[in-house]
């Protein structure tokens, strides 16, 4: 990810200067985010502003949970001060940076157009003046969760994300996905598992 947006490190270097840092906010959308793991641990070190989309009711609910324990809020001598400061989200006390909150699920959400194709359930950390939830990405993040679409709607909604990605930077689509072995024969296989309905493929289909 640094190589793509060296403006983002926070480390010096001994061949160049640190840069002033960068006068626009960084945003990333996490699409089948679960409890926002890769939101807490990666992109909220990366950018300024993550959207998290998860279409299942309980893993957005913890989500939002965990989020909002990042918040500021008055802690009561119970509680455990090491737990908290596991759970904190980095940027949310400050109000540095963001996170948004959508439920919906990825073959009906539009990234151009985020909390207009899925339900708005909060937001955390840092409020802009002016509504920036729908002003598209630098990066959106795919992690274990395109495996539950199929083809049609993969591509569809690869191409929605392409169509999402800022224009004034480089823009990706950050995909971890398992992928599948050649079989016997040495021929590209897909499988498809009839106990979770997920299918492992060889390639993606490009865009």
């Amino acid at each position: 990810m640094l190589y793509l947006f060296p403006e983002l490190s926070i480390v010096s270097s001994p061949a160049r200067p640190l840069k002033p840092a960068p006068t626009r906010r960084f945003r990333a959308l996490d699409v089948g985010a679960g409890i926002g793991r890769v939101t807490c641990d990666t992109l909220l070190h990366l950018v300024s502003d993550v959207v998290l989309l998860e279409p299942v009711e309980s893993l957005i609910q913890a989500a939002i949970s965990r989020g909002r324990a990042s918040a500021p809020a008055p802690r009561s001598r119970n509680e455990n001060k090491l737990a908290l400061q596991k759970q904190k989200w980095k940027g949310i006390a400050d109000g540095s940076k963001s996170v948004t909150f959508l439920q919906g699920t990825l073959q009906a959400c539009d990234p151009a157009n985020p909390t207009k194709t899925a339900t708005f359930l909060g937001r955390v950390g840092y409020t802009p003046l002016v509504p920036d939830d729908d002003s598209g990405f630098d990066v959106v993040w795919c992690q274990w969760c395109l495996t539950y679409m199929n083809d049609a709607d993969l591509i569809a909604f690869l191409k929605r994300s392409q169509t999402a990605l800022r224009e004034d930077g480089p823009g990706v689509i950050v995909i971890k996905e398992n992928v599948s072995q050649d079989d016997e024969d040495h021929v590209p296989a897909i499988y498809f598992d009839e106990d979770d309905s997920s299918v492992t493929r060889y390639v993606l289909s490009s865009v």
